[in-house]
Parts: structure tokens; sequence; C-alpha cells
């Protein structure tokens, strides 16, 4: 079940609405448990069981390292990392080990039972993990109560595709949270903003770039590959801060106060600067349980380089279980690098803003291309026929309707542009808690036309679902 769906609008929401306000407060948590192992059996039935054993392993490491001390509190922390990684690792990367191993020597394993991805793992158990390192770190005190550390990990909102909550963010809120009818009006308009990102500007641009991307060889051109890259560009945003938007306004009717995801990533004059607005929940995560305990900044020059690779390396296989995305961890990684080594200099400079900001762009832009390649060699002649001149059989308006040429342009104002000019308009989307009256009356709108393009087309995808 996706936020987008007509199920989830009409049926699951209201449902889950109407009962969760019913009850007395000490039975919604529980209410709601329930209600997310729901959400996630829609669309994975048989996975439900594996949610369940994360939830047991976390919740039982967690008594464990709170019980223990010194050196045997290490251990039982490294058991749980181990554990979680383990399940992370079987079910996302070992189609792509044996794959990568009978690339480099043909029928080495045979008979290979292929294995379904999970919706939403990598999300689900970095939050687990996050739990019994917070515990370790004396953070926060243990949860003794399982139904709490469930929760915590199922928790429907940011279930499938985060934003990836930290337990030390949100440890309170789980046990005493309040929801006025004003925090309940904030969440709708936030969601109801997050949806029509999605559905209004994602979709058209997805059904372009998956068009362009599925093209053969001999029918890809250069203006065409440019579209495509730049559909696809705005398409992963708007599909993605779509989702966080609408996770964080569905907390925020539950009471809940989840961290911020986006803050306009592409107005960025750095790489460095870009991944601190773009998903900036995995970001943190991987600053504060990876980049800080391997040493950080702090050991030399040469081990905080390493450090940085190690981390966007990570970062890449975190992503997706292919080499494109160990790739673009990489590419991301070099760039960051190249920025601390030398590059500084020259995008600090008075009166460089735009060159800088160009830099960024066209760098995160050719990235993506790789992200979106089904292959490495594909991703390659992407990338070359963008920047060396190549005729194709097809008219790039082939592609560029009128519907692609109208929402391009509205992405492109709002990814940041029109955000700048207008304060007020950016408040709205993110922690302004005032509600305007044009807000009042765009709402309904926005929403009667997501209906429309939803009861009008079964394209629907969210690009991290499968992450």
């Amino acid at each position: 079940m996706i936020f987008s769906s007509m199920v989830f609008l009409w049926v699951f929401l209201p449902s889950v609405l109407f009962i969760y306000f019913l009850l007395r407060i000490k039975y919604r948590n529980l209410f709601l448990l329930l209600a997310s192992l729901i959400f996630y059996a829609w669309g994975e039935p048989c996975y439900i069981l594996l949610m369940l054993v994360s939830i047991g392993i976390n919740y039982t490491c967690g008594l464990l390292v709170d019980r223990a001390e010194g050196t045997k509190r290490k251990l039982m922390t490294a058991l749980d990392i181990v554990l979680n990684l383990l399940l992370l690792g079987y079910f996302k990367y070992a189609n792509f080990l044996v794959d990568s191993i009978n690339c480099l020597n043909p029928g080495t394993i045979r008979d290979f039972a292929r294995i379904a991805l999970p919706i939403g793992i990598s999300f689900y158990t970095f939050q687990a993990m996050s739990y019994v390192i917070d515990v370790y770190r004396k953070d926060c005190p243990v949860q003794k109560n399982p139904l709490m550390v469930g929760l915590y990990i199922t928790c429907f909102p940011q279930l499938i595709a985060g934003p990836i909550v930290k337990y030390h963010d949100v440890s309170q809120q789980l046990e005493n949270r309040n929801c006025s009818l004003h925090d309940f009006a904030v969440g709708i308009r936030r969601f109801v903003f997050g949806l029509a990102k999605k559905v209004l500007i994602a979709n058209p641009l997805a059904a372009a770039a998956d068009q362009i991307f599925g093209l053969a060889p001999s029918g890809l051109g250069t203006s065409i590959a440019w579209l495509g890259a730049v559909c696809y560009t705005f398409q992963i945003y708007y599909d993605f801060s779509g989702y966080s938007d609408m996770a964080i306004g569905l907390g925020r009717m539950f009471g809940f106060r989840f961290p911020e995801n986006f803050n306009y990533p592409y107005l960025s004059r750095s790489i460095k600067e870009f991944w601190t607005r773009w998903h900036i929940s995995l970001s943190t995560w991987f600053k504060e349980y990876l980049y800080i305990p391997l040493g950080g900044n702090r050991c030399g020059n040469a081990r905080t380089c390493l450090n940085l690779i190690i981390v966007f390396l990570v970062t890449g296989i975190w992503h997706g279980a292919a080499w494109t995305f160990v790739f673009w961890g990489i590419y991301h990684g070099a760039f960051i690098l190249a920025e601390r080594v030398f590059l500084k200099k020259y995008l600090d400079r008075p009166g460089w803003a735009f060159i800088s900001h160009c830099y960024a762009l066209l760098a995160v832009i050719c990235g993506w291309v790789f992200f979106r390649a089904e292959t490495l060699r594909q991703g390659l002649y992407y990338l070359r026929v963008m920047f060396v001149p190549k005729e194709s059989p097809f008219h790039a308006g082939v592609f560029m309707n009128p519907l692609v040429l109208t929402v391009l342009f509205f992405a492109l104002l709002f990814c940041g542009l029109l955000q700048r000019w207008i304060p007020r308009l950016k408040n709205a989307l993110h922690d302004d808690d005032r509600i305007g009256v044009w807000e009042v009356l765009l709402l309904p709108v926005l929403l009667f036309c997501c209906i429309v393009f939803l009861a009008a087309n079964t394209y629907n995808p969210f690009i991290y679902f499968r992450f």
C-alpha cells in the first residue's frame, strides 16, 4: 500500500484516524502498532514475520545492552548490529552477491532461488539499530515495553521510505504526545502538499524519464538524453520529498514531530552542501552512527578522506544492490574529497555563486544518470551521449508534450526558486504552523486534482520503495 493509492486515501487512512481518536489514550499506541502491521502486510504479507523477528531481536538486545557493563555491553551492541546487518544483507544483497560471483566465474553458483526484497527493509533496519545504539550510548533509557519498540520500528507514516527517525529523537513522543486540532490541520496541509508533489509533478516526469531511459542505444540522442536526465532529476526529488512530506504530515496528525528530510537540495553550491540538504535523515544517521565512530575528521587529513569514502561507499550500497549504486556512492564521495582538498577555495570565492551552483547541479544530474541506469555500461553510454553530440531518429517533441513542459516549469519553480522569492511559501511547505486563507482555499483544489490524476492514470510508483 502506498500513500498515493485510492485504498489508502479513501479506506485505510480515514478508518485508522477515526478509530485512533475514538480510543482512549492508553490504547492508541497498541492500535497504531496493529494498523502499521496491517499497512505493511497489505503489500508484503509474507514478510510480517521478518518484521516481528526484527522487533524481537532489537527489543531483546536493548535489554541485554542495558543490563551489561564494559566489554560485555559493547559485545551485546555489536551482536545486535551484526544480526540486523545479516538480515539486511541476506534479503537485499544475496542476489547481487551471487550474480557478481557468477559474472566473474560463470556457473559457480547454480540453482539459486531468487530472494524477493522486503519493502522498506533498509529504512526500518537502520531505525532498529538506532534504538540499541542509543541505549548503548545512554542517550535514552531502555524501553521495557515491547509494544513501544514495535511501534517505533513499524510506525506506518515513515515505515516504508523514511524519514529515518533516530530513537532518541522520538523516545519521549512514543509515550507522551498530544495532537491538537491545529496539529491535525498542519499535518493535513503537509500531507496534501506532499501528495501533490508526488502525483502532479513526479508521476508525469517519471513517465517521460522511463520512456527515454528505456530507449535502445540507437534511439538515444543528445537532446533527448538531456531531457531524460533532467526529468529524472526532478522526478526523484519530487517523488522522494513528496513521500517525506506525506510521512511528516501523517506523523503530525498522530502527534509525532518527525525530522525534516529535504531542504531544497538543488539550490546547493557544492556536493557537500547537497548532502546537507538531500535525504537529511540518512546523512545525519551515517554521520552520527558511522562517520564519527570511525574517527570523523579528528584523525588527520588522510584518515578523514578514508572515512568519507567509506561513508559514501556504504551510502551507495544502502541505496541498492547493484554496481550502479556502488559507483554512484563513490562518485559523490570523490566530489566531496575534491572539494575538501582543492575545490572549496574556488567554490567559496565572492561572485562565484552562480558558477558554484552550476557545478553542483551538473555533478548531481550526471550522478543521477548512474542511479537510474540499469547497468554501468548503460550509464556510461548515456553520459557519453549527453556530452558527445549524437542525432536520434526521434524528435525531442515526442517526449516533451504539453503536460511534460508544464510540469517541468512548475518543477523548476518549486524546487527552491519560488520559495526563495516568497519566504511565506517556504514556511508553509515546511515548519510554519500558521495556516493562511489561501492555503485553506488551495488544499481542496490540490487534493481534487490529485484524485483526478490518480483515477485517470495507473502509473504511480515510488522510487524509494525498492530500497
